[in-house]
């Protein structure tokens, strides 16, 4: 590529073979107290014309392109008619491509009608990747997540609606050792009453540069749970769902101890039985000096 992505760069891993362009640069909230991602970057939505040149040269780089991630965090916090825009580029400049994809704040996509989404799919941006993190609006508050789990369920169904997959992700540990049961009733009430594609876990990992206001946000002493703590939460995590659709699981982010994989409801004795066996210490979990961000 002979255009220059704008540091640090973030995309999830199912993303790490595809085409990333730059739509915006860092996260339009970035208030949430587990996150250090965009800590150093200012919000800032790039010229339509810049992303047009990066599109071109990268099309010219790689013409066979089938799949588009659009970068920063926040590419759904465009206008519409600027993500029209980009994605009718793409759609001329890449004859093969797919599907486009991009993360989604829970306040970006509730701010898309019904009727956008839809146009949006219509052009190929099928694929939302969602933080959900926990289901419990206590949680929510202590993490300064910025929503709730009413609200998270309503624009699931929304993207559902539209015809939009969502990955989602929940971080186990998030409530530590005090408020897990919290933390994992709320994911399930959340995930067994709204529709998405994909799940993944990952386990609570905190940035140096925020442990402090983690912690202060937390509003009372946060004890981080140990690795066996956190298989447990995935224990009642994947025991207590049964989702209204299937739903394809994965735990294979760097952060995890243990890399699970199956479709619910499916597959739920398999994984259960697989993590009972790492808790009993019958299974390696993956070292800390292998795991990360």
């Amino acid at each position: 590529m002979d255009f220059f992505y704008d540091p640090p760069l973030f995309r999830p891993p199912s993303e790490g073979d595809n085409l990333i362009i730059q739509a915006t640069l860092g996260c339009s909230f970035n208030q949430c107290s587990f996150c250090a991602m965009y800590r150093s970057k200012q919000y800032v939505e790039r010229p339509l014309a810049d992303v047009i040149a990066d599109i071109r040269q990268a099309a010219a780089d790689w013409p066979d392109a089938q799949r588009v991630f659009l970068a920063d965090g926040d590419a759904l916090a465009l206008p519409t008619p600027h993500l029209l825009a980009i994605l009718r580029e793409l759609s001329d400049a890449l004859p093969r491509l797919t599907r486009v994809s991009c993360y989604a704040t829970p306040g970006n996509l509730a701010r898309k009608s019904a009727a956008e989404l839809a146009l949006l799919r219509a052009h190929k941006l099928s694929l939302l990747y969602f933080g959900i993190e926990s289901g419990s609006d206590l949680i929510l508050k202590k993490i300064t997540k910025g929503t709730t789990q009413r609200r998270m369920a309503e624009v699931l169904h929304k993207a559902h609606a539209s015809g939009m997959k969502v990955s989602a992700t929940v971080i186990l540990g998030l409530g530590g050792t005090q408020h897990s049961d919290e933390h994992i009733a709320g994911t399930i009430d959340l995930l067994n009453s709204a529709p998405v594609t994909y799940l993944s876990t990952l386990q609570l990992t905190l940035d140096e540069s925020i442990a402090e206001e983690f912690q202060r946000k937390f509003a009372e002493p946060f004890d981080m749970p140990d690795d066996l703590a956190l298989l447990q939460e995935q224990e009642k995590l994947i025991s207590g769902l049964n989702p209204p659709q299937p739903v394809i699981f994965r735990s294979n982010h760097a952060s995890n101890a243990l890399t699970l994989a199956g479709n619910l409801p499916r597959d739920k004795e398999k994984l259960l039985g697989q993590l009972r066996e790492a808790m009993a210490g019958n299974m390696l979990l993956r070292p800390f000096y292998m795991r990360g961000l």
